[in-house]
């Protein structure tokens, strides 16, 4: 009996299709499907974070108190270094061909994992929900300005929130492959009518308003490059490896870093940065933004473009969307819940329509309960990053695969340092973080150590610099902590291979 049989004899073959739908869920990806380049990765990254939605950002970092030119600054550091995070995490795809959060056993142990696997399921659900939202209040607000409904949009966004949901749903239950076709159109959709809105609102820019903005704090500019990373790069990183374990094991590591980057960051770095020029040139077109993202940036247009405008926004928002509940769903089962991956994406899309109905028809804003969310859950993201970042600068060799799904195996059950780290990460961070919006009062319970820098009213608590040290602590506690480890545990394979020759 081979090593592979002995420790997981019931492991079934990947990938799996029916017909067009990919069945594969958590296994380990065969070699003759690991045939993609380090190049095919930009698309679904790009077309994941083309959307106009980008823009919104540009209100929200002005937001901090800071200046045009500042907001420009942190805006363009926060998007390529959180994009490189995830350049870094999507190594262990290839070195696993595995999903990410199955990679994350190899730190936290196979069952360990699961505690994170909780967090990301968790984030993955909420950005998915956060970006179906922005779908369904964009498209009342342009059917509203076309003259096709009153200012009463509750039909229109009931009907909006069950065609949004549904397209998620069948983009993500068909899977990889088809995922990857549609991500090609998408992007070469999306990117031309994002350059057409660029060049029709572009008189919209009152550049004497916008340089005339006063400068902020230092601790203002790291609030607004914190909520940049923690909206782009750390939003994804959960997922990062699920697209590159279909990567040929003769990918460049120094390449998929750099198509994950490139390919993340590219359109957030000029989409943020033209919403900076716009809500910098408005303090009315600043403040809609909060209740509407897309939608408010669409009554710039004229009347013409509205329908393109609304048909390609919505195909971003989906796009992204649809990603993260593939992703989602591949989570769902590395929770040990036995199901179809279909069926997880499933699940998952039940759970997005309902938090969509929640946001769109009884929460008073938008942006207080996203970026809540986003600081909230950044944190424990924030540590976990920084966890298996250091776990793969450690490792000089490719996973163990087999060992990933044996509880018995190289990785053990539980690796109660980087489970006790993360919890040590988690709690410091939440202390150093807060929640600033009266329709998130749920959140108030953060920023319990900021009395240590001046206070919840200090110049230090807008920049929740606690996700930023959730990551610092994360990475240099494991590398620390956890180097024999990774070192014994790679000299037992070297060994165990020897010996099988």
């Amino acid at each position: 009996m081979s090593h592979n049989d002995s420790l997981l004899p019931d492991l079934p073959p990947a990938p799996q299709t029916r017909g067009r739908i990919e069945l594969t869920g958590i296994e380990i990806v065969n070699e003759s499907e690991r045939t993609a380049k380090p190049r095919n990765l930009f698309l679904p990254w790009f077309a994941s974070n083309i959307s106009v939605f980008g823009m919104s950002y540009g209100a929200w970092v002005l937001g901090f108190g800071i200046s045009f030119w500042q907001a420009t600054i942190v805006a363009v550091i926060g998007a390529i270094l959180s994009f490189a995070i995830c350049g870094v995490i999507a190594l262990g795809g290839k070195r696993g061909s595995v999903p990410t959060m199955v990679m994350s056993r190899s730190a936290f142990g196979v069952q360990g994992a699961k505690v994170p696997g909780v967090i990301s399921w968790l984030t993955s659900i909420g950005w998915e929900t956060s970006l179906a939202i922005t779908a369904v209040l964009a498209t009342a607000t342009i059917f509203e300005r076309l003259g096709w409904v009153g200012s009463d949009h509750t039909a229109i966004e009931i009907v909006a929130a069950i065609v949004v949901a549904i397209l998620i749903v069948l983009g993500a239950v068909a899977g990889y492959h088809i995922i990857m076709r549609m991500q090609a159109v998408l992007t070469w959709l999306t990117g031309i009518t994002t350059i057409i809105y660029i060049i029709l609102v572009i008189p919209s820019i009152d550049w004497t308003t916008l340089t005339s903005i006063p400068a902020g704090s230092f601790p203002a500019m790291i609030g607004g490059m914190t909520m940049v990373m923690t909206g782009m790069g750390l939003g994804w990183v959960n997922i990062a490896a699920d697209w590159s374990r279909y990567q040929s094991r003769e990918a460049r590591g120094s390449s998929i870093i750099f198509w994950n980057t490139f390919g993340g960051s590219l359109g957030p770095v000029v989409l943020i940065t033209f919403g900076l020029m716009l809500a910098g040139s408005s303090a009315e077109l600043s403040e809609n933004i909060g209740m509407d993202p897309v939608g408010a940036l669409a009554t710039l247009l004229p009347t013409w473009f509205l329908i393109p405008f609304l048909i390609t926004a919505i195909l971003s928002l989906l796009s992204g969307a649809i990603n993260g509940i593939y992703s989602s769903g591949l989570t769902l089962l590395t929770l040990g819940i036995k199901i179809p991956r279909p069926v997880a994406s499933l699940i998952d899309g039940t759970i997005l329509t309902l938090g969509t109905i929640y946001v769109v028809f009884f929460s008073p804003t938008f942006i207080g309960p996203f970026q809540s969310f986003l600081v909230t859950l950044g944190v424990p993201l924030a540590a976990w990053a920084g966890i298996m970042m250091a776990d793969i600068a450690l490792r000089k060799k490719s996973y163990d695969e087999f060992a990933l799904f044996n509880s018995s195996g190289r990785y053990g059950a539980f690796n109660w340092s980087a489970l006790i780290l993360m919890a040590a990460a988690c709690i410091i961070g939440w202390g150093l973080v807060v929640n600033g919006y009266s329709d998130a009062s749920w959140n108030d319970w953060q920023g319990y150590l900021l009395g240590i820098i001046g206070g919840k009213d200090g110049v230090w608590a807008s920049g929740n610099i606690g996700v930023i040290i959730a990551l610092i602590i994360g990475f240099l506690g494991y590398y620390l902590l956890s180097a024999s480890r990774v070192a014994g545990q790679e000299a037992s394979q070297e060994e165990y291979l020897q010996v099988s020759e």
